[in-house]
C-alpha cells in the first residue's frame, strides 16, 4: 500500500460502479478532485463509527451518502426522546428501538449500496 492512502490498490481494482451509482454519484464523478478513481476508493473504504448519537449519527448519514462502501456501527444503547433534537439519524418512530437498528434502517435508506456492520 502506498503511504498516501489507507485503501489498498488491489481493492480498488475490484470496484465497479453501478448504473445507479454511477448516476448517484455524478456530482461527485465530475469534480476532478474526486471522479471515478475517487469514487471507487469511496466505495472501497470501511469506516467504524463508535456511537450513533451526536456525532455519529450525522457522520454516518454524510458517510453513506458520500458512497463508503462499508460502515461498522457500534452502539447499546436505545433511542430515547430526548435524542431527537441532536441525534439526527434517528425518528420518533424509532423511540424505544436499540440504536443500531435505527441507525442501520436510515443508512440503508439513505444509501443502499452501502453494507453496514
Amino acid at each position: 500500500m502506498s503511504s498516501k492512502t489507507l485503501i489498498n490498490p488491489a481493492a480498488v481494482a475490484d470496484v465497479d460502479l453501478s448504473h445507479e451509482e454511477v448516476q448517484r454519484y455524478s456530482r461527485h464523478l465530475i469534480m476532478p478532485e474526486v471522479g471515478m478513481e475517487g469514487q471507487k476508493k469511496l466505495k472501497a473504504a470501511s469506516v467504524l463509527l463508535i456511537g450513533a448519537g451526536g456525532l455519529g449519527s450525522p457522520l454516518a448519514m454524510y458517510l453513506a451518502a458520500a458512497g463508503i462502501g462499508r460502515i461498522g456501527l457500534v452502539d447499546f444503547d436505545i433511542v430515547d426522546y430526548t435524542n431527537l433534537q441532536r441525534q439526527i439519524i434517528h425518528g420518533t418512530k424509532d423511540v424505544g428501538r436499540p440504536k443500531l437498528h435505527s441507525a442501520r434502517d436510515r443508512i440503508l435508506d439513505i444509501n443502499p449500496h452501502v453494507q453496514v456492520d
